[in-house]
């Protein structure tokens, strides 16, 4: 069967001297692993445009479950990232979170925006790394369908106390006042933090990087993300390790 759908190119791999294992994130498909038979030769027309970070549209070959990616032309390149070792490191970061929550054999339209939009801003300067970064940790996971519950103190329905504890474990906050659970790791946000945090999950995705806080915030709101992308996939990320060690 033969198909053709758009694609961010999320991992490479060298088959042999000529031949690459790519894995895409695809608006019809969601993550999917493909062979590109001589895309390592420079002269190769698939050579760029399916190397990591290439967005391309992409005519694919399908048997069973391998997938063959015959054609592929180029739509965006981002290349400032690779001038950038922290800023490529960070959205290596993005890659292995597409890996991770992106769906397969399904459609995956929204994360593919989510993840190029996120690459756009981080390679043009246009946001923070700091503001990218938890946009895209909480959208994504509460996309996938792990939504944290954001809304008001669970005990007592306060909605926006001086201070919240946020719990990644639970995906729920307590204020101040009612925080009894010191058994499980809880992120303490102030009112613009806690704001910003509820913005990453319920904002409208046209809307999702339009806002801004100071650095103290921000990195409580990383803090947050961070924790809840580990405990909730119960998992680490090299590549967060990697960009927080260089950072």
């Amino acid at each position: 069967m033969k198909f053709q759908t758009e694609g961010l190119i999320i991992k490479e791999q060298n088959i042999g001297e000529n031949d690459r294992l790519v894995f895409a994130l695809t608006k019809s498909k969601g993550v999917i692993k493909a062979f590109v038979k001589g895309a390592n030769n420079i002269k190769n027309s698939k050579c760029a445009s399916t190397s990591l970070l290439a967005y391309s549209r992409l005519t694919i070959y399908e048997s069973r479950d391998t997938y063959l990616i015959g054609e592929a032309r180029t739509i965006k390149i981002f290349s400032k990232l690779r001038n950038d070792v922290q800023k490529m490191c960070l959205a290596q970061y993005f890659c292995e979170l597409c890996l991770v929550i992106c769906p397969r054999d399904h459609k995956a339209d929204e994360f593919l925006s989510l993840v190029l939009n996120s690459l756009y801003l981080l390679s043009e300067n246009k946001r923070s790394p700091m503001l990218i970064k938890p946009c895209l940790e909480m959208r994504m996971t509460s996309k996938s369908g792990y939504m944290p519950d954001l809304r008001m103190c669970r005990v007592c329905g306060e909605y926006l106390p001086p201070s919240m504890f946020f719990y990644p474990k639970l995906g729920v906050i307590e204020c101040k006042e009612c925080r009894k659970d010191f058994k499980n790791f809880a992120v303490e946000l102030n009112s613009a933090a806690l704001t910003g945090l509820r913005h990453t999950v319920y904002a409208d995705d046209d809307k999702l990087f339009s806002f801004a806080l100071p650095d103290a915030e921000l990195q409580a709101i990383n803090t947050a993300s961070e924790a809840y992308i580990k405990l909730r996939f119960e998992r680490d990320f090299k590549t967060l390790a990697f960009y927080k060690a260089i950072s």
